[in-house]
């Protein structure tokens, strides 16, 4: 976050200490603590150029419990971008709309640019496989709900090349002590490795593995994310993958009693919907927790 403008576009940006203020300011929204009248007559803009349930409406969500008012971009197919505009000349019209912007973007990088060009704070809400800094700090403060964020192992599965939310969930953990982090995923689909460089300069601990049952019963936490049938070579082959990587209440067993499994959804099919019932199972309330933590980030921005 610049001292100028209150963006919020990526964990590398922010130090321990920003990170811990929006969780503290998130847990006080989560309990009801604040008047709803936080940001009257505030507008938020809300500009996805992809699509998303979640995080579009929670956002909207958040904004209204703060008393602002939303500006929704709707289809991308009926706004001049088809015509041709580009996208710093859009988010130059919009942010003399609104008082903040929240953009999700396919290309990674478009949240930075917008931000150098919009005369308003802009939040980052996924751009490509960059950076989801609001599914981070969500991530964050589930797991600090059953534990200290500190001297933890947790489990990344599935898709970690692509997937920009265990990019920027690595990276945040990597601002606490004694986090190890223990990767399971398909050849070809681990960390990149420059990504394993960064995340190594950082003096946090990595460690691959083929198979979860050879480290689940280590683990605090499993985040799963899901195969993307679209990164294998041919159906017989993800069918292979998805079987292996599906996660069970029989393959759960081997567990710590009190290991959490978080996902940021959608899942299709890596986890039976037999886990939803069992106490670790806490991706929908962490999907619950993107309410709190969005209220804290456009508080921050946007409160004068």
């Amino acid at each position: 976050m610049t001292r100028e403008q209150k963006n919020i576009l990526s964990v590398r940006d922010m130090d321990r200490r920003e990170i811990d203020k929006l969780l503290c300011s998130a847990a006080k929204f989560d309990r009801g603590d604040f008047t709803g009248h936080e940001l009257d007559k505030k507008i938020l803009a809300v500009l996805f150029f992809e699509p998303s349930t979640r995080t579009r409406m929670s956002f909207s969500a958040a904004m209204m419990r703060l008393g602002g008012k939303i500006l929704n971009l709707g289809s991308v197919e009926a706004t001049s971008i088809t015509k041709g505009e580009t996208l710093s000349d859009t988010i130059r019209v919009i942010s003399g709309y609104a008082d903040a912007i929240v953009l999700r973007h396919p290309k990674e990088g478009a949240a930075r640019l917008a931000s150098e060009v919009s005369s308003v704070p802009v939040i980052n809400g996924g751009d490509g496989a960059g950076q989801h800094p609001s599914q981070t700090l969500l991530d964050l403060y589930t797991i600090r709900e059953s534990m200290r964020l500190e001297n933890i192992d947790i489990g990344l599965q599935g898709d970690l090349r692509y997937g920009r939310t265990v990019h920027s969930l690595a990276f945040a953990l990597s601002k606490y002590n004694n986090i190890r982090i223990h990767t399971i995923a398909p050849d070809g689909l681990d960390f990149p490795n420059y990504l394993k460089e960064d995340l190594s300069e950082t003096g946090v601990e990595i460690i691959c593995h083929e198979k979860l049952e050879d480290i689940l019963p280590e683990l605090d936490v499993l985040y799963v994310t899901r195969l993307q049938r679209e990164r294998f070579p041919d159906p017989v082959a993800f069918a292979s993958y998805s079987a292996n990587y599906r996660l069970t209440p029989e393959l759960l067993q081997i567990a710590k009693p009190k290991m959490i499994v978080l996902h940021p959804l959608p899942r299709v099919g890596e986890i039976d919907p037999a886990v939803d019932s069992l106490p670790c199972a806490k991706y929908f309330e962490q999907a619950h927790n993107g309410i709190p933590i969005r209220m804290a980030m456009l508080n921050e921005v946007m409160s004068q």
